[in-house]
């Protein structure tokens, strides 16, 4: 029996994310790998920019300086290996940079680069074969600025065959970057699929930092501190069981809460969570705290993977302009209201004059009116907000002239309005995703320049009939007394996004109260609630490992990330919003509390 424990760290979920994080993990007595996440649609959008203004760009720069280059020397010394996605757009520029940091401080750095995953050069064979919008089944655009695959892990443990210090890559699933090790490791292979998908669930709960250690939890009052929040690890073990935990002199929390929380962020199906190498079942994972800070995590189960690819191509769609106004005094929300339509309005009697189309799009929200709450607002009598505004217009110069008239409205609007003294605003391009299925033979993955030839599975068809767990039927309503509560009383929640889409994970606090979630929080009841944000269907997946439902809202970000106007275009307050829900409760259960 292979007894081997792999230690996998989560140094950054993000671009952006904490430059304390790898520090903090190296205090930690054993560590095997590091790997650092950097990508997200809206980043792939900046890098996207960043390499048409100049050629030698388009990679996360932090990862490489002044993060792994403060850290190059104690990895080395220590034998830690590093996987990062922060290639980005051009992951050679980003391993020429790494080589040459090592070459001055005199490190023999093995850096590897996994390539393919730009599918530019095979646009237009793409478009003979009419491969289609995922959702909206619509054509690949005209103005293609970047079409990237996501990869999966296997081109990256061959990396790793060849003794890579480093790996760098560009698009791949982020779970990729801890499944990978493990498939070096330990051997794994694809038919490996319960083990894949074991390892791809460690990936997705090491992969965005510290949201699994205590980060965004809905109880964040208990969670002790912040201050130094600790970041990931997973213990993982050749039989693909793993125990997550945290460095012992770190804050924050590694529970069964934090971990399910984290599971269900930004998952559709539990139990067809589509990835390149598996596809993975979720919904009867079960988590064990076995000790402090460290949950035991087994249970995910794993499908044949598809002939596909997911990928997703960025498009220049026109302009978009977002301020801010500071609006104080009493019905601070009403007078910030008039303020927004009164700028709108002016802007749409004069653009004809000036030969402009009208707005294509224009977003006004209230914040700390809780405009998100919509008609669930209860902040009618605040006295201090932000009006925010959005337009997304055609031309660069009509969003120009936009914003030499905002200040006119502290002369000639409400008292109170304040600007904030960061200046104008200026346009910026509005990115728009269209993720797109890309037959796998049609992608070419390199690693180091050589054609990975990947083992192919020939097991069945990915599309299966995955064992759908017996649901209980809705409970009757009995004769007890019932009482309305929020639903935060007796649920705790995340929410994320995948492009339009937004989910949002309800879990119940103590197992007796799934029945009253399983009858109360249906779909019908969430897409009702949450209509005034939600313009599609609203599916619901159960999960009884977990005791949680996740719900999938469609069209329910105004565009994504990318392109929506709204200040919070990725869903991240979703979950918050719901869990306001009135829902009834038998008085009897909620007595449990």
């Amino acid at each position: 029996m292979n007894e081997k424990t792999i230690y996998i760290g989560g140094a950054a979920g993000a671009w952006g994310d904490s430059s304390l994080a790898t520090a903090q993990l190296l205090t930690t007595p054993r560590l095997d790998y590091i790997i650092y996440e950097a990508l997200a649609e809206v980043t792939m959008a900046i890098l996207t920019r960043a390499k048409l203004k100049n050629p030698n760009a388009g990679y996360a720069i932090d990862f490489i300086d002044p993060i792994l280059k403060n850290h190059l020397r104690e990895l080395q010394q220590r034998g830690i290996r590093v996987i990062t996605n922060a290639g980005g757009i051009n992951p050679q520029a980003a391993a020429a940079a790494l080589r040459h940091i090592a070459s001055e401080q005199g490190i023999d750095l093995k850096v590897a680069v996994v390539e393919g995953d730009n599918l530019m050069p095979q646009l237009e064979q793409l478009r003979q074969a009419d491969v289609r919008e995922m959702a909206r089944h619509t054509p690949l655009p005209q103005r293609v600025l970047a079409l990237n695959a996501y990869l999966g892990a296997f081109p990256i443990a061959a990396a790793l065959d060849t003794g890579a210090d480093v790996v760098i890559t560009g698009r791949v699933v982020d779970s990729a970057l801890v499944l990978a090790p493990l498939i070096h490791e330990f051997g794994w292979r694809p038919a490996d699929l319960d083990k894949l998908a074991q390892g791809s669930l460690a990936g997705h709960l090491l992969e965005c930092g510290s949201q699994s250690t205590g980060g965004l939890m809905t109880d964040w009052e208990s969670v002790d501190s912040w201050v130094n929040i600790g970041y990931p690890i997973a213990e993982c073990r050749a039989d693909s069981s793993f125990v997550l935990t945290k460095p012992e002199s770190s804050d924050g929390l590694v529970s069964r809460a934090s971990v399910t929380e984290q599971i269900l962020y930004e998952i559709g199906n539990p139990r067809a969570y589509i990835l390149p190498d598996v596809v993975c079942d979720f919904a009867d994972v079960v988590l064990t705290e076995v000790g402090e800070n460290r949950v035991l995590v087994t249970g995910a189960k794993g499908y044949a993977p598809p002939p596909t690819y997911k990928a997703c191509g960025l498009e220049m769609d026109g302009y978009r302009l977002t301020f801010l106004l500071l609006v104080t005094g009493r019905d601070a929300v009403r007078k910030a209201q008039r303020v927004g339509e009164t700028l709108l309005e002016r802007m749409q009697r004069v653009f004809p004059k000036m030969g402009w189309d009208d707005f294509r799009a224009t977003s006004l929200e209230v914040l700390g009116g809780e405009s998100q709450f919509g008609p669930h607002s209860q902040a009618t009598d605040a006295r201090e907000v932000v009006l925010k505004i959005a337009a997304h217009h055609n031309s660069q110069d009509a969003l120009a002239f936009f914003a030499r008239e905002i200040p006119s409205s502290a002369l000639s609007m409400a008292q109170s309005l304040i600007g904030g003294g960061s200046g104008l605003p200026r346009p910026m391009p509005l990115i728009r995703v269209h993720s797109v299925l890309v037959p796998k033979g049609m992608v070419v993955v390199t690693v180091d320049g050589e054609v990975f030839e990947e083992e192919r599975l020939e097991i069945g068809d990915w599309r299966l009939e995955t064992a759908v767990s017996t649901v209980p039927p809705i409970a009757e309503q009995t004769d007890d007394e019932v009482v309305e509560v929020p639903l935060l009383t007796i649920a705790y929640g995340r929410s994320g996004d995948k492009g339009d889409i937004c989910n949002v994970g309800i879990v119940a606090r103590r197992p007796e109260w799934v029945g009253v979630l399983r009858r109360e929080l249906t779909a019908v009841n969430v897409k009702n609630y949450l209509a005034h944000l939600v313009e599609g269907d609203v599916e619901r997946f159960e999960m009884p490992g977990l005791n949680a439902f996740n719900f999938v809202l469609h069209n329910a970000l105004g565009g994504g990330g990318t392109a929506s106007l709204r200040f919070d275009p990725l869903g991240k307050g979703m979950a918050q919003i719901l869990l306001e829900y009135p829902i009834k409760v038998p008085q009897n259960l909620l007595e449990l509390a």
